[in-house]
């Protein structure tokens, strides 16, 4: 999409709120905005069914039933949320926890919090050079000591999709508990926790073209009672995650997630259609440059590209204000990182220090890919100071 004279490219960091999604909020901002929870009077019944209804909505989406569905700030807090409950609830013998190598943050530091103060292992699933999860290395670590294993269903940063099915059964094989944050899935994927046959799964609400500040975590029938809130409070939303509900946000996700249900095959194949001009668009204006990750099972909408020999925040500053794209940096401490992500699969540090995000969506179009990589191209050509 364009902004003014700026081209939008990093729809994995965000999405734009759909106008449907927004006209569908707004009641709940205006008129019925009461307290979901105040059942006493019909604007907190109305409220409150809003709620309900956003909740079954997002239940049918991901084949869930509506109590397994419960609402949070956003997959951040959704993957929090999984992680701490079952390690928290957990009175047993296993103590191992698996993590990917190339998981979100997120999941790396809640991992890494609760299971060093809980008395939890911590290992990480080496990824081939692809970033799927090395196969052999997850059949070897999978043991009867793990008790969780968490893997996101496509990667932020190099847009891999992962065998979830797959690799949720071999861990069930070993009785251990599957939590997959598929924050990234909607645009890549179909999303079913039956088929996947996932334990606990995390949305994001903005990942698909909905508000921020709001995203869910399913959370399979079966665990309820066995699992600790994160959120302590007024016992709302079974106990599991306490708080007044943000009536707007909530029908916000469920419209949106309704929109995605019923256009996810156009918007999946739109964005293949979009990625195969960038790349083509590379080609002609002779641009050397190399795709980081696979593009035979990939959210199509991600194109991490290592412009060879050329400096990535460099390439970002020169592109400045025209494109926005992202190196997939993380910022720690005041200085720059290169992406633990792209060294996870097998790059080296300058080739990873060479790497840009192009993340593209239902907003963009060719002309934008064309107007894109000519500014691209212009920097490329630029002498390094």
């Amino acid at each position: 999409m364009r902004i003014g004279d700026i081209i939008y490219m990093d729809y994995q960091a965000s999405t734009p709120l759909d106008p449907r999604v927004l006209e569908a909020m707004m009641p709940y901002m205006t008129e019925i905005f009461a307290n979901p929870h105040a059942s006493q009077h019909l604007l907190g019944h109305q409220a409150n069914q809003a709620c309900e209804s956003a909740q079954a909505v997002i239940a049918e989406a991901i084949g869930a039933l509506p109590n397994e569905i419960i609402f949070t700030a956003g997959a951040t807090e959704a993957n929090n949320q999984a992680i701490a409950s079952i390690l928290l609830g957990y009175k047993g013998k296993r103590k191992k926890v698996l993590i990917s190598s190339i998981e979100h943050k997120c999941v790396k530091e809640a991992a890494a919090f609760y299971g060093n103060r809980l008395g939890y292992y911590i290992e990480e699933i080496p990824v081939l050079s692809s970033g799927a999860i090395d196969p052999v290395a997850y059949d070897r670590m999978l043991t009867e000591e793990v008790l969780l294993v968490s893997i996101m269903a496509v990667n932020n940063e190099i847009g891999t999709l992962q065998q979830v099915a797959t690799l949720a059964e071999q861990a069930h094989n070993v009785g251990a508990i599957f939590h997959c944050d598929a924050a990234q899935a909607p645009d890549a994927a179909d999303i079913d926790v039956m088929e996947w046959g996932v334990d606990l799964l995390s949305l994001s609400a903005h990942k698909m073209y909905g508000p921020k500040g709001i995203g869910a975590l399913f959370i399979d029938a079966s665990l309820h009672q066995d699992l600790p809130a994160l959120i302590h409070g007024g016992g709302q939303q079974g106990g599991l995650r306490s708080g007044t509900l943000p009536v707007p946000l909530c029908v916000g996700f469920g419209k949106a997630i309704s929109l995605w249900s019923a256009e996810k095959k156009q918007r999946h194949e739109h964005l293949r259609q979009m990625s195969a001009l960038f790349l083509q668009a590379l080609d002609k204006a002779d641009i050397p440059y190399h795709v980081n990750g696979t593009r035979t099972s990939c959210h199509h909408g991600n194109l991490n590209i290592e412009f060879i020999d050329i400096d990535a925040d460099r390439l970002l500053s020169q592109i400045q204000p025209h494109v926005c794209a992202s190196t997939g940096s993380a910022c720690n401490s005041g200085f720059l990182a290169p992406s633990y992500v792209l060294q996870a699969i097998g790059l080296s540090l300058p080739r990873a220090a060479s790497s840009v995000r192009f993340s593209l969506g239902q907003g963009t179009d060719e002309s934008q890919i064309v107007d894109a990589v000519e500014l691209i191209a212009q920097a490329v050509s630029l002498p390094s100071s």
